[in-house]
């Protein structure tokens, strides 16, 4: 399958139902199956599957959380006059997260009455659940700010690092957090001791970054060749050395995917082609060949079976994974 959306792909994801859905810069929620729903007034600038239920939530800078549907739209929350910049969620919790400004607000998908809210001094750039849903990360300015997610009066644990932060993402094990920064780096904590992970050397920002293999490895993006990070002992990446994989001096992974109980992961770049590794047999298959507009989005179903992709100009497509 392939589109031409004619607005910015904000997420490309496949929902509990394993159908790919796509959520745009104008809006608008478009599904795999040819569902168009009008989700926000404005731009979708955060997308997260639904944690019990099909269909996407998503983040507007309508100040708007919405849960999509092909059958139609939900609204969850509102925070007037805000940006809702970042959302998460949690398949074994139930528990959805957003973030507008400073603010963090968790919900839960089987309670309608649940509700809790943690402030930071900083904005909140982006959002990340622990495997179990039991623990939030935010990343601001400075660090990261670690708050169990049920709990309404509590003390946030801090990984500090100076800088601006924009992305984070826990370890399957939950021993690490990783981020990525402003800078073209990747830094890291390990929770136990709060020992910092300093990954730099990356040629462009790291906009992306995935765990798979089951936590064994880390894909990020940032670099001509998707760079891996083993995580596997106590001591994670700590006086490792990473790999690249997929290496071409001609362009820049943009966005990585991957498979978390398996080897496969999806590379997105920014001249618009899509390919897939098993890194356990260095089998690659090129899913998009052809060169355009910088990939923005990028998804591998659970199964590792498809790949969908969106890029800055509208262009969008599902395929699946050549077996073998």
């Amino acid at each position: 399958m392939k589109n031409d959306f004619q607005a910015y792909v904000s997420a490309a994801l496949f929902d509990t139902s394993g159908e790919a859905v796509f959520a745009l810069g104008d809006g608008t929620i478009q599904f795999e199956t040819g569902a168009r729903i009008e989700a926000h007034d404005g731009a979708v600038l955060c997308a997260a599957i639904h944690p019990k239920a099909s269909g996407l939530i998503t983040g507007g800078d309508d100040g708007r959380l919405v849960w999509s549907q092909a059958s139609g739209a939900q609204e969850l929350a509102q925070i007037k006059g805000r940006w809702i910049d970042a959302v998460a969620s949690n398949a074994d919790s139930g528990l959805i997260a957003f973030a507008a400004g400073r603010e963090l607000h968790v919900r839960d998908a089987g309670d309608p009455k649940f509700s809790r809210l943690f402030t930071h001094e900083r904005s909140v750039a982006e959002i990340a659940f622990d495997a179990k849903g039991r623990r939030i990360a935010a990343a601001t300015y400075g660090g990261a700010m670690l708050w169990y997610a049920r709990i309404a009066e509590q003390r946030p644990m801090p990984l500090k690092w100076a800088g601006s932060h924009i992305a984070v993402a826990f370890s399957p094990d939950g021993k690490f957090l990783m981020s990525s920064m402003q800078e073209n780096q990747l830094h890291g904590w390990r929770l136990a001791d709060s020992k910092d992970l300093k990954m730099g050397g990356y040629p462009a920002k790291v906009k992306s970054l995935a765990f798979f293999s089951t936590g064994l490895l880390l894909a990020t993006s940032g670099a001509p060749g998707v760079v891996v990070w083993p995580f596997a002992g106590a001591n994670g990446p700590l006086g490792k050395e990473a790999a690249e994989i997929g290496f071409d001096e001609s362009s820049l992974v943009a966005r990585v995917a991957a498979t978390p109980n398996t080897s496969l992961l999806a590379a997105g770049l920014d001249d618009g082609r899509v390919w897939v590794c098993d890194v356990a047999t260095s089998r690659m298959e090129v899913i998009k060949a052809e060169k355009g507009p910088a990939i923005s989005a990028l998804a591998i179903s659970a199964k590792g079976d498809r790949v969908a992709w969106g890029d800055e100009e509208g262009g969008a497509g599902v395929a699946d994974v050549p077996a073998g």
